[in-house]
């Protein structure tokens, strides 16, 4: 039986696989102080729909390979954008215009006191 991966182990094992076919600007989030769904969000962008898909699907062959079974995987019939629910760590994997679109190191990177900052001027 497989120990259960760490979420450092898994986070290695992850860019391991996005590095093997060559992803591009990959970032790391840490969310645990932002979301209880997940520790990690990787971010990864590819060259074309037939990379997106490809380096999503090297992340679930490498997770599985390593007693990891994803919890789901979305996205795979369009191809622009498929995120990998691994748990501690979800990883999206974009095209270059849609993760800009959707920017989502900017909001998953807004901190709690910035959050609270822009509340002060709203009404209830």
């Amino acid at each position: 039986m497989t120990e259960k991966l760490s979420t450092e182990q898994l986070k290695a094992l992850v860019l391991a696989a996005l590095d093997d076919l060559k992803a591009q600007d990959v970032q790391v989030i840490d969310v645990r102080d932002k979301a209880s769904f997940t520790d990690l969000m990787l971010i990864a962008s590819g060259t074309s729909d037939r990379h997106v898909k490809a380096l999503a699907d090297n992340v679930v062959e490498a997770a599985k390979k390593h007693g990891v079974q994803p919890l789901g995987v979305e996205g795979e019939t369009s191809r622009e954008w498929v995120l990998v629910d691994l748990g501690d760590i979800i990883v999206h994997v974009m095209h270059p215009q849609t993760r800009a679109f959707y920017n989502l190191e900017k909001l998953w990177s807004v901190s709690e006191e910035q959050t609270l900052a822009g509340r002060k001027g709203q009404t209830p």
